[in-house]
């Protein structure tokens, strides 16, 4: 056995490790108690820190609207369930931040004192810090398939709008087969794929495709009109 184990990092389009870990809502088992639905699992520094305190109580706050959009949140730490739970709790009794207070946190917090988890996912970067893992952020599709990968250093908080528009553009790729271009939200126009043969672009660029706007045989776009999205993304 090597002394030194090297823990190659899950790239996007593979099955996410999978773990079985304690957190702050018991027991969970990972991906597998999560099929059927999107996942993002994301990790932080340390409890306590001021960083992460904001993130949490953004996340928190918003966990209705990514639960509507068929997502679940997991959070994880290198710190121990005890540190989670007084953490959290400290949150919710004494912080106030942009208008944000009384938060309680309801998603899982994983315990990875052992820092399995966190090697697992590529989350420990040593030349941030040996024993603090970075802002990673995962999302995982209902089949347990990592989609996107997204890291920040440890000083720097993430943008939670920005987390909900990758959710929100991961869904409408996969249901309605675009793509979907920068700064794209829903109902801006998407993006359809490039022509697979000179007949079909001839086509395209000739305007025999109802529905597409070409600026060239590669570039086409189409109208997704936002209630479209919503109503096939979002339950009420």
């Amino acid at each position: 056995m090597e002394e030194n184990q090297i823990n190659v990092m899950p790239r996007i389009g593979e099955k996410a490790p999978e773990f079985t870990a304690v957190t702050t809502q018991g027991e969970i088992k990972f991906p597998s108690d999560y099929k059927g639905k999107w996942v993002i699992l994301f990790s932080h520094p340390a409890d306590f820190t001021p960083v992460c305190t904001s993130e949490f109580m953004t996340f928190a706050t918003m966990e209705k609207q990514f639960n509507d959009a068929n997502c679940r949140l997991v959070g994880l730490s290198v710190d121990g369930l005890y540190s989670h739970i007084a953490w959290l709790r400290t949150i919710k009794e004494k912080i106030e931040y942009k208008g944000m207070k009384d938060v309680e946190v309801k998603f899982p917090l994983i315990e990875d004192i052992t820092m399995e988890v966190a090697q697992k996912y590529g989350m420990m970067m040593p030349g941030e810090s040996n024993t603090k893992a970075v802002r990673a952020v995962f999302f995982i599709d209902p089949k347990g398939i990592i989609r996107t990968i997204i890291y920040y250093p440890l000083s720097l908080g993430r943008n939670f709008d920005e987390l909900y528009r990758v959710l929100l553009a991961l869904q409408t790729s996969d249901e309605f087969g675009v793509a979907t271009p920068a700064d794209w939200r829903p109902g801006d126009d998407v993006i359809i794929s490039p022509a697979g043969s000179c007949g079909k672009a001839q086509d395209r660029m000739e305007g025999k495709e109802e529905g597409l706007e070409c600026k060239d045989w590669f570039f086409c776009t189409k109208k997704l009109d936002k209630e479209t999205v919503l109503n096939k993304i979002i339950k009420k």
